[in-house]
């Protein structure tokens, strides 16, 4: 007689301590993008979670050592496209290095003005998208009104208006329209004014606090573990900040206006919390820079360069103090007139590995809080 095999399936209670897994993504509203979450769940729990990467992956670093230094700012400008200005500030930054070369004073404080208010845009989109995820509408609209007034002076300047493509190796692409640093003023102290409505909408919203209040608590001992850098790592009490630490550009004149933002919380709350408190300081900062170029005598913003331009043989690594965290690129050249490497290190690559520390023990209700407020833009993770 042929043996039989019994095979009982889980039913009832016993289907209650089945292990499941739960896929987020890649393409799903709470991922902000091509993200994919691969969570097991112990029915609303999580136990263990994994990000999975790569879906918009265009090999941007590969394609760095097939063009010249002048096309390169284009590549680099991409990966975090809310954050297109430094993106390119930290590129230019680590090619005149290795030239050695001396920016004019006036190209300083531009790139200085300019980074400030790219740091701003970047952060109001989170400040409203981020109470977006957890139901409240309102604060999207106000952040967005917000932006535009800033945008119009950033696409005055530059000509674009997400890739703004200003930045030169030496320098900037030109200088300031007649009457922009009127209108950059106004638009500076126009967004200021209204500011007070994410404290009132969001932080005065006893339901927003209740979702975020010790949830997702990043410890000091996961942010240095997992290189986790700007407000993220800010808010677990981890005080690194580039333009304090490490100045570049004008930061070193600027300490006594420069504030940084920290809490020891570690919370969704405290992440939110230095997001827009850091808004305000770079506001102060933009302010300062235009009164300072108030001040400098005309003069140009860029050096004259040769029609191949060709970098030393070595290498260097520069980095910057992007708006979501620590941005770095390795340059290796060979002297040619391309990169033999230039390797990026990006912000949120580092900061969403966080996820795998952050999410089990937490319900899948909590899962959305926290990955909003990891605030991160999935190019600059798949790069």
């Amino acid at each position: 007689m042929t043996p039989t095999t019994e095979t009982m399936v889980g039913i009832g209670g016993a289907a209650e301590s089945t292990d499941m897994v739960l896929n987020i993504g890649p393409q799903h509203p709470s991922t902000h993008g091509v993200l994919r979450l691969k969570l097991v769940l112990d029915g609303e729990l999580i136990t263990s979670a994994e990000p999975v990467i790569g879906y918009m992956h265009r090999g941007a670093e590969k394609l760095f050592e097939a063009r010249d230094y002048r096309q390169i700012i284009m590549l680099a400008n991409r990966h975090d496209w809310l954050s297109a200005f430094s993106n390119e500030l930290g590129v230019v930054l680590a090619v005149e290095r290795m030239l050695g070369m001396e920016v004019p004073e006036r190209a300083v404080w531009l790139r200085t003005l300019l980074a400030e208010l790219n740091r701003v845009l970047n952060h109001l989109m989170f400040l409203g998208s981020y109470p977006l995820e957890l139901g409240g509408i309102t604060p999207v609209f106000y952040a967005f009104t917000e932006r535009e007034e800033l945008q119009h002076v950033m696409e005055e300047v530059s000509g674009g208006r997400m890739h703004y493509m200003f930045n030169r190796v030496g320098g900037l692409k030109e200088d300031l329209p007649a009457g922009w640093s009127t209108r950059a003023r106004g638009a500076v102290a126009d967004v200021r004014s209204r500011m007070d409505r994410f404290d009132d909408l969001v932080l005065g919203n006893e339901i927003f606090r209740g979702r975020t209040r010790g949830v997702g608590v990043l410890s000091p001992a996961a942010v240095h573990a997992y290189g986790v850098s700007g407000p993220i790592a800010r808010a677990s009490g981890v005080d690194l900040d580039l333009r304090r630490d490490e100045p570049y550009l004008a930061y070193g004149e600027l300490a006594d206006v420069l504030k940084v933002v920290t809490r020891e919380e570690g919370d969704c709350l405290a992440r939110f919390e230095c997001l827009l408190e850091q808004t305000y300081h770079s506001l102060d900062l933009a302010e300062a820079c235009l009164d300072r170029l108030a001040d400098l005598p005309p003069g140009p913003v860029n050096q004259r360069l040769p029609k191949v331009l060709k970098a030393p043989e070595g290498h260097t690594y520069a980095w910057t103090e992007n708006p979501l965290g620590i941005n770095g690129y390795y340059l290796v050249s060979r002297g040619e007139k391309t990169p033999y490497r230039l390797k990026l290190r990006s912000a949120s690559y580092n900061n969403i590995q966080a996820l795998t520390e952050l999410l089990p023990g937490t319900l899948v209700s909590d899962m959305v809080a926290i990955l909003g407020s990891m605030f991160f833009v999935v190019g600059d993770i798949d790069k």
